[in-house]
């Protein structure tokens, strides 16, 4: 059996980060640690998931990236051109995700990370005195005594009742292995409200596509899916003060702005609305009739569609990610939980000895940004100070 140090569970945005930071910061041994992820390499998920898409420009500014230096990915795009300006978009110095891939890529290659890349997924993870065992997907047991779960919740996209999982026509946007992109013009429906559905109609509309867009509600406008004071004390300050995980709960639902589009791409697509290109609905979906050579949807105001295709545009699933493994974890130690059923954390987003979380599973001491990319650092920042910390304790005794 393998024995490790550290195992980071989750090789996307956050997975990818963290190892960087162990390895560049915290002074962890390479060969002491190793990435765990299923795709064929690390940010697979990621880069599919923005293809798919059509995203030309991140949403955060550019000082949030996967390096080490905040400023790091500016300097970057420095050296590869004289003239950045094409490079990020305002307001916000949003880089472009061409610029970010590339900037990602090499941020894999100088830490050596895609040779710590282990292709396969956690079926189950158990703890004793000592270190975590960790059952893989092709067989293999390892140990370590650390692990990070880096998991996100793009394994758990949400499907709406009405819409049937089974007729090839429909299809959500971020499941896995997303196969469900019209090669010859269509009518497509597209059911969401946000930047995704935003993005995809553009995408269809620019492919040649005829294209309808069902939305609950008006086109949102925010530049960031929470307000910049969830960044620093301004909000955090008061979030930390709050014990009560409930009501830590309550104020990450409420400074999420779901369904919300930034200031661009409202422009594009109000312009696209406006020159009949795309038909916004703003009402739900109640039905879907699949029986006959074209998709009939029925919508809440009695309206019906006609399409050859649905998208769906509707995020992911509210409950905690990681499935049954987590499940068996938390049952196997234990393992305290807030009635949302997410993680009770320390401030070293420590959930047992050994065990440290990241993303959507540390959301309840990170607050709104723990999944983004910001949320990715400030874990990175939490993770490296505790075991500094713990190697001066250590020094000490």
């Amino acid at each position: 059996m393998e024995s490790l140090d550290w195992l980071i569970i989750g090789g996307g945005i956050h997975g990818v980060h963290i190892a960087a930071r162990l390895v560049g910061e915290a002074g962890v041994k390479a060969d002491r640690l190793r990435i765990l992820d299923p795709g064929e390499r690390l940010l697979e998920r990621w880069r599919t998931s923005t293809t798919t898409t059509g995203m030309t420009h991140l949403r955060s500014s550019s000082v949030h990236h996967l390096d080490l230096d905040p400023w790091s990915l500016q300097h970057f795009a420095i050296k590869r051109r004289k003239r950045t300006s094409d490079l990020f978009a305002f307001p916000h110095n949003r880089p472009a995700l061409a610029l970010f891939n590339a900037h990602s890529e090499n941020v894999i290659a100088r830490f050596d990370l895609a040779d710590l890349h282990i292709q396969a997924r956690a079926n189950r993870c158990s703890i004793d005195s000592e270190e975590i065992g960790v059952q893989l997907s092709d067989g293999r047991d390892i140990s370590a005594r650390n692990i990070v779960l880096a998991l996100g919740t793009s394994e758990q996209p949400y499907w709406p009742d009405w819409a049937p999982q089974e007729d090839a026509r429909v299809h959500h946007v971020f499941e896995p292995e997303f196969d469900g992109w019209p090669s010859s013009t269509e009518t497509v429906v597209v059911v969401g409200g946000g930047i995704t559905a935003a993005q995809i109609a553009l995408r269809l509309l620019n492919e040649g596509h005829r294209v309808h867009v069902v939305s609950r509600h008006p086109m949102r406008q925010h530049h960031f899916d929470s307000d910049p004071g969830w960044l620093g004390p301004r909000y955090m300050a008061g979030f930390n003060r709050e014990r009560d995980l409930d009501r830590r709960r309550a104020w990450i639902t409420r400074a999420r702005r779901r369904g919300s589009v930034p200031p661009g791409i409202r422009r594009v697509m109000l312009s696209a609305i406006e020159d009949d290109q795309v038909c916004w609905h703003e009402d739900e979906v109640e039905s879907l009739d699949g029986h006959g050579a074209e998709i009939q949807l029925r919508l809440s105001n009695k309206a019906g569609l006609t399409a050859d295709r649905v998208l769906l545009a509707t995020g992911f699933a509210s409950h905690r990610p990681g499935g049954t493994m987590i499940d068996e974890l938390i049952a196997s130690a234990s393992l305290p939980c807030a009635s949302c059923g997410y993680p009770v954390v320390d401030s070293a987003l420590r959930w047992h000895p050994g065990v440290y979380v990241s993303g959507p599973l540390a959301e309840l001491e990170l607050g709104p940004v723990a999944r983004n990319i910001a949320g990715a650092r400030r874990a990175g920042d939490r993770l490296v100070e505790a075991i500094h910390s713990n190697s001066t304790a250590a020094s000490s005794a």
